[in-house]
């Protein structure tokens, strides 16, 4: 009997795209035997790993979600009522199977290609929607990392709007301690003074009562207030006197508040507050062990431009039809570099996307019974505890108790796990209980006998008096009430998801971005209870399994990168540049060089890379591209001299920006370190290194890796990602700190090594840990070489089909690119006045994403085909560009002018090809059927292309009113 080689069992066959012949006749179309001669030509021998990747074999995808189960099995899931920013919630099923688990919506990229983006820029517009209702400000941004990060964005807007020269900011006692903790460590990198007070008794009295203790309060004025309305402790505070205050002084009150708790109470524009934040995670989304999660932030009117992170406008299409696209860009990292706004680049477009459909699915009075059910469940807790003769410490709470035991705290604590509850122990004399959507009236029942009462009659003074209560509306918009059953919540998600292209329809081929497979096996445990249902402050042997997932790939990760230790706790790319610039500057600080202030940066790099450095309290100074791509040797050597003892380190992306292997890299790292400073390599362009070189054994002292990139866990529309960062032996002390608050069982130190922590969770977005762990278990290390070099193989293979219709910008050794290749326009721009967006926007009518415009060249386009894509989908891509040449060719021959060209008029609508008139110099049929094979299935945009600078000159960034929607399109 013949058996076929094939084995269904193993995993890379099924991640790989090219296979057998593909494979083969993609290697003849580059004049190369096989595999392992075109690695070998591409690649330079300097850094080349021969050896493979010490990690266990490749196990299939039953194995490895076996596995999984053992694991989550060890994490122990009790009933979590620890609160501190973290809450139990229920998804709507229909939620959670057709959003969160859906390929539609988590593999989709950032929208910045609004045409084929209308169904997630909905939703997103609908998240700000909700937190411009409920905060009662007029602008909120489409999401950002975590709740404590988003306090220290709204620091540093406060300081930025005040245009202050010297001052301060005051921080609320009763914020959150991770927001505490990430907050502080943020300011001090930067240099801005913070001062912790209490507000209990009012901003002045606070002032006062830290004078009186021996405080000082730095020079300069108040610059701004940071409140938390529902506080640590639970009590809900009347702000008016503080906001008053605070306005007497002249600085900005930002609030941090609960979106839940909003439902009931006044709202923080009410109130007079300029910046809201907070976290939505409790609107749906799971516990996750700390993330992701999406924050938010509103701002009030005339701050919008401050706003950190991504904001979703409404503007038109081409024939005046509403459309909707990313607003006010220009405050990004990726275009102000270190003057941006932040460094945010990937934030938690997903988790907002689940906020706001669990809005739109309960609309406001859902909502709000669930507030009060939430309240009430807490009310009734305290008169309970009241009427037993314990002490309720606040009058005035949400949905968290706070309850005196005098010596006995941790008993308390201890008999409630017994009984199967998690509670906050606050220190040796008060333990709280925080309430949720899931509380039951049993729930209560139970955790009064923990204190010996029992059931009782309302308390008076308990709650929520009048003065705190909200009366106005919040989610009129008919959005909020027009689905309200399952069916036709289940056909607004549908509609929405077929308005984009997504990995599930089509390669997205984005230089720079790894828009790889996110396989199904990988993404299907995140969503279990033991991953999915535990508090990121639970005690450590509750959370045995993710001890021992986290650690295991902490560890991998190390061993693929060839550093010494992990961490996995920056929850994005941004936040891993940061932890690693931190650790530099602390590594520095350690041996008395607090001078080195300096980071070198190359002038192609990525814009967070000096986003990121001015955060850390870094300076910029750029380093010269030359011709090649390469850094420009004499110029690195030239700024070495110049700067001296005041570099810190140089920030180098390996590959290069531009696609290429660079010769020089380990010249680079020698000169750098002869000049005392550290390397770091930025990891976004690790998926053409992995089995192949390891930065940590070429020269680099620290890298970010981007989880959401090389390591599957998928983009979704946006975030969530995941962004470790690595270490050489000698920068392990300066790993991010511990932001779990001092009194929870995961507590540690804050700032250990001096560097303060970077996301609001001990791990992280650890919920979506799984998935990558399960990648490099189905992968193996041949399974993970073999991506590297198929990854190199795709990329090569495009840049030869189309090198006789589009210059390859770089090119390394032996005419080859590593995973990417720049395609260089502006000649034919030049010529034809085709730009890059005509080709992005023709590409829409093909049924393909764009690749990465502009960056890191004008005038370019960057592809990147990954290893996932077989030679079908890439020879569609080929013949796509190939049919764009030609049309510009066109242009250039005066068939057409630029401005009637099918590329200047793409992307075509369905409507839009179907009007009675039709005066194009073209057909119909070329411009909805460019190539033939779209007959078979097409993919219509719903808009066509969108006016972007309508939408900054005439900001909108909430729901449009239907009648918008009505209005006549234009004429063809």
């Amino acid at each position: 009997m013949t058996h076929s080689p094939f084995d269904p069992d193993l995993f890379a066959d099924r991640h790989i795209g090219p296979r057998g012949h593909e494979t083969s006749a993609m290697l003849a179309e580059l004049g190369y035997a096989d595999l392992d001669a075109l690695v070998d030509a591409a690649v330079p021998a300097s850094i080349r790993e021969r050896e493979p990747l010490d990690l266990p074999a490749a196990r299939s995808e039953a194995e490895v979600l076996d596995d999984l189960r053992q694991i989550a099995a060890k994490n122990q899931v009790k009933r979590q009522m620890i609160g501190l920013g973290y809450y139990p919630t229920l998804t709507p099923p229909v939620i959670r199977r057709n959003v969160l688990e859906s390929p539609a919506w988590y593999t989709a990229y950032t929208p910045y290609q609004p045409e084929i983006s209308q169904g997630r820029l909905e939703a997103l517009l609908n998240f700000q929607q909700v937190v411009e209702d409920l905060t009662g400000l007029a602008i909120a941004g489409a999401s950002l990392l975590d709740e404590a990060t988003a306090v220290a964005e709204a620091v540093a807007l406060m300081w930025r709007a005040s245009r202050a020269k010297q001052g301060y900011v005051v921080l609320d006692a009763e914020l959150f301690g991770q927001s505490l903790a990430v907050t502080q460590g943020r300011a001090e990198a930067v240099g801005l003074p913070v001062v912790v007070l209490s507000l209990e008794d009012g901003l002045d009295a606070g002032i006062a009562a830290f004078e009186a203790d021996g405080g000082t309060l730095p020079p300069g004025r108040l610059v701004g207030v940071v409140v938390q309305q529902a506080g640590a402790s639970g009590r809900v505070l009347d702000t008016r006197g503080v906001v008053a205050e605070a306005k007497e002084r002249g600085a900005l009150v930002t609030m941090a508040t609960d979106l839940l708790a909003l439902t009931m109470l006044v709202s923080p524009g009410e109130l007079g507050a300029d910046i809201a934040v907070g976290s939505a995670q409790r609107f749906g989304v799971p516990l996750f062990y700390g993330g992701p999660h999406a924050a938010f932030m509103a701002v009030r009117k005339g701050l919008e431009r401050q706003l950190p992170g991504r904001l979703v406008g409404v503007s038109v299409d081409a024939d005046g039809a509403v459309a909707y696209r990313l607003a006010l860009a220009t405050r990004e990292q990726h275009i102000r570099r270190e003057r941006a706004t932040s460094n945010i680049c990937t934030a938690q477009a997903l988790l907002a996307i689940v906020a706001s459909m669990y809005a739109v699915y309960h609309g406001p009075d859902g909502l709000r019974a669930i507030g009060e059910r939430v309240h009430g469940r807490a009310v009734a807790l305290a008169g309970g505890l009241r009427a037993a003769g314990t002490e309720v410490e606040h009058g005035a709470f949400f949905d968290t108790v706070r309850v005196a035991v005098p010596g006995r705290a941790a008993a308390v604590g201890a008999a409630a796990v017994e009984a199967g509850y998690n509670l906050y122990v606050a220190d040796s004399d008060h333990v709280q209980i925080a309430c949720d959507e899931t509380t039951t009236e049993a729930d209560v029942v139970a955790l009064l006998g923990l204190f010996g009462a029992a059931p009782a009659d309302a308390a008076e003074g308990v709650g929520l008096d009048d003065a705190l209560l909200r009366g106005t509306e919040y989610l009129q918009h008919p959005v909020f009430h027009q689905h309200r059953s399952e069916t036709a919540m289940l056909r607004y998600l549908r509609s929405l998801s077929d308005k984009d292209l997504a990995l599930d329809r089509t390669m997205i081929p984005l230089g720079s971005c790894t828009m790889k497979l996110n396989a199904t096996a990988e993404m299907e445990p995140i969503s279990w209870p033991g991953f999915a249902d535990l508090h990121p402050y639970v005690p450590a042997d509750q959370a045995q399994g993710y001890a021992e997932l986290i650690g295991t790939l902490e560890r991998q990760l190390a061993e693929i990168t060839g550093y010494a230790a992990v961490s996995v706790q920056p929850n994005a790319g941004s936040q891993g540049e940061l932890a690693g610039l931190l650790a530099i500057r602390a590594f520095h600080a350690s041996r008395g060089e607090e001078v080195r202030d300096l980071v070198l940066i190359p002038a192609s790099a990525h814009g967070t890379n000096a986003a990121s450095a001015a955060l850390a309290g870094l300076r910029v100074v750029v380093v010269a591209t030359a011709d090649d791509g390469e850094i420009e040797l004499d110029d690195l050597h030239a700024k070495l001299a110049q700067h001296g003892d005041h570099v810190a380190g140089i920030m180098i992306t390996y590959p290069s920006t531009h696609g290429v292997y660079e010769e020089h890299v380990r010249e680079v790292c020698a000169a750098v370190h002869d000049a005392g400073g550290q390397v770091y390599i930025d990891g976004a362009n690790l998926n053409a290194l992995v089995g192949l070189a390891r930065p940590g054994r070429f020269g680099g002292d620290v890298s970010h890796l981007n989880l959401h990139k090389t390591f599957c866990i998928p983009h979704g529309g946006g975030g969530p990602g995941v962004g470790p960062v690595a270490v050489a032996e000698h920068l392990v002390p300066f790993l991010p700190g511990d932001p779990a608050p001092s009194g929870t069982a995961a507590g540690g130190d804050a700032a250990a090594g001096g560097v303060p922590p970077v996301s609001a969770a001990p791990h992280g977005s650890a919920g979506i840990l799984p998935i990558s762990y399960a990648y490099l278990a189905l992968m193996g290390p041949d399974g993970l070489t073999a991506a590297t070099e198929n990854a190199v193989l795709t990329a090569n293979y495009v840049a030869s089909r189309l090198r006789g219709h589009y210059p390859v910008l770089y090119a390394g050794a032996n005419g080859l690119v590593a995973h990417e290749c720049i395609l260089d326009l502006r000649r034919l721009t030049a010529e034809t006045g085709v730009t890059v967006d005509d080709v992005a926007k023709r590409l829409v009518d093909f049924g393909f994403h764009a690749p990465t415009m502009a960056f890191p060249v004008p005038g370019t386009l960057m592809v990147e085909p990954t290893e996932s894509e077989d030679l079908a989908e890439l020879d569609r891509f080929v013949e796509a560009m190939i049919a764009i040449r030609g049309e510009i060719d066109a242009v250039a021959a005066g068939r057409w002018s630029v401005e009637d060209s099918p590329l200047r008029n793409a992307p075509h609508t369905a409507s839009s090809l179907l009007g009675a008139a039709w005066e194009r110099p073209y057909s119909r049929e070329d411009g909805a059927y460019p190539v033939a094979s779209l007959r078979r299935g097409k993919y219509w945009p719903p808009v066509r292309r969108i006016d972007q600078a309508h939408g900054d000159r005439n900001l909108q960034c909430s729901c449009p009113p239907i009648d918008a929607y009505a209005e006549p399109l234009g004429e063809n």
